[in-house]
């Protein structure tokens, strides 16, 4: 039941999509220690390869920074105790001087996790 104590900090992901991700991430805590970041990384993203295809980018961590091009409806940043997650399917990057359709740019900056917040 970790997932009920997830802060969401960003996302623009549907409901139930949100909701799977918060599930996930709550199993994952249960299978692995907090501090194997990479093992509840990887079960996160393998399991949304699985359920909404392939192309998605799973990090965890309790200080990091990013930039990413996403899908659109496709990210969410949260976090549970400790732990900072960010979930996305990877977009290209927009054209020089035009706009871009299929993808969105989020920054999150020297990220401290939801424990600070």
């Amino acid at each position: 039941m970790l997932e009920s104590q997830a802060v969401i900090g960003d996302t623009d992901m549907l409901r139930a999509m949100q909701q799977d991700a918060l599930r996930l991430a709550g199993k994952a805590l249960d299978h692995f220690e907090a501090v194997d970041s990479t093992e509840i990384a990887r079960f996160i993203k393998k399991e949304f390869d699985r359920c909404y295809g392939p192309g998605w980018q799973c990090i965890v961590g309790t200080d990091f920074g990013s930039f990413v091009t996403h899908h659109s409806g496709c990210f969410i940043y949260f976090g549970i105790g400790n732990l900072a997650i960010l979930l996305f399917k990877g977009g290209a990057a927009p054209l020089q001087g035009g706009g871009d359709t299929a993808g969105q740019a989020r920054r999150l900056t020297a990220v401290k996790a939801a424990a600070e917040a």
